[in-house]
């Protein structure tokens, strides 16, 4: 035997009770009424807790970038930079058209000795006298963490990173732009017009 087709009902609502039926007791049949809240200062206020904006910045521009630019340096771009056959310092400086100081913090030397013998060349750069040392306070060695906490603290860096995850994280604080390597060469992102930044 076959099956029964059965017709699709469109539109089909729950069946309410209605408030005149019998069933329902008269001091529920009424309608409950909102209690008007009060209105004034009196009332619980939830207090919110906005992190101060920095002095750096005039809306979304940030007025401490300027040459010499002082770039943040992560493992990735030192590797990229390396596959891609760039001399890093002559390569930021030709995609900003400034000076360049690039500087390394002492989690990203952490990181670089933890990979070991594989990435010993990226090791002797990263020690290369040129590039800057920032002593690193907090706990932990996690490169990522430590550079977004340095640049939400003090917006006077660039970051230099190929790391999506990172990318992402640091285009939520404003007036922080981002160095990567597209194309075999080195673009900036988010840089401020008035230094005649490279369009991308």
């Amino acid at each position: 035997m076959g099956k029964a087709k059965s017709n699709k009902k469109y539109a089909v609502m729950k069946r309410m009770i209605s408030l005149k039926d019998g069933r329902i007791k008269k001091s529920d049949r009424q309608k409950k009424k909102k209690k008007p809240k009060p209105k004034g200062p009196s009332q619980n206020m939830s207090i919110r807790e906005i992190p101060q904006t920095s002095s750096a910045m005039f809306f979304q521009y940030n007025t401490q970038l300027g040459p010499p630019y002082h770039i943040l340096v992560d493992t990735n771009f030192i590797n990229f930079s390396i596959q891609n056959k760039l001399d890093i310092i002559p390569s930021m400086m030709n995609c900003l058209y400034a000076k360049c100081i690039p500087y390394i913090t002492d989690c990203v030397m952490a990181e670089f000795e933890k990979l070991g013998r594989k990435y010993r060349v990226a090791l002797r750069i990263a020690k290369d006298p040129r590039f800057q040392r920032l002593p690193c306070l907090h706990k932990g060695t996690y490169a990522d963490d430590c550079l977004v906490q340095r640049v939400t603290q003090h917006k006077c860096y660039i970051v230099a990173t190929c790391d999506q995850a990172l990318k992402r994280r640091i285009r939520k604080i404003p007036g922080v732009p981002i160095m990567f390597l597209s194309q075999h060469q080195y673009t900036i992102e988010r840089m401020p017009d008035a230094y005649g930044a490279p369009k991308l």
